[in-house]
């Protein structure tokens, strides 16, 4: 495995990515050409309505089930910087920092964390920016 860096750092579940959200995509499409389809038989309709109904939900259940474990992994990460900037200085992290920022700042090395987390709070820094000036950067293998 390559050595994690700007350039390679974000994560696709390959499963999640691009079988799962292509294949509901597509059965979205397929329910709703049935759906047309079954406009002129009504014996047909209430399934085909019911299954466009049910695809929705279903699309819906995967965003969300994605977004809560994203939020549960950043809740985490800030848990982890905020001990790991009391650690370093006998404070936590300054409260204009975003959650976002913080899970940009993950990356940076102990050295350059306080610098780097004093900037982010002080010019309000772009997660992206905040990433791209690391210089030596801190893996984190275990986010998805």
């Amino acid at each position: 495995m390559p050595t994690q860096n700007y350039a390679n750092h974000r994560k696709f579940d390959t499963l999640y990515h691009k079988v799962l959200v292509p294949v509901l995509f597509l059965t979205l499409i397929g329910a709703c050409v049935n759906l047309a389809k079954s406009f002129d038989d009504h014996e047909r309709l209430y399934s085909a309505a019911l299954i466009v109904v049910l695809t929705v939900c279903l699309f819906i259940t995967t965003f969300y089930a994605r977004s809560y474990a994203l939020k549960a992994q950043d809740r985490a990460i800030r848990a982890d910087e905020n001990l790991r900037h009391f650690a370093m200085t006998g404070k936590v992290l300054d409260p204009r920092i975003t959650v976002r920022q913080v899970v940009a700042l993950r990356f940076a090395s102990d050295a350059e964390f306080l610098a780097l987390a004093a900037r982010a709070a002080g010019e309000g820094m772009a997660p992206d920016d905040i990433k791209k000036s690391i210089k030596t950067w801190r893996a984190d293998e275990y986010r998805v």
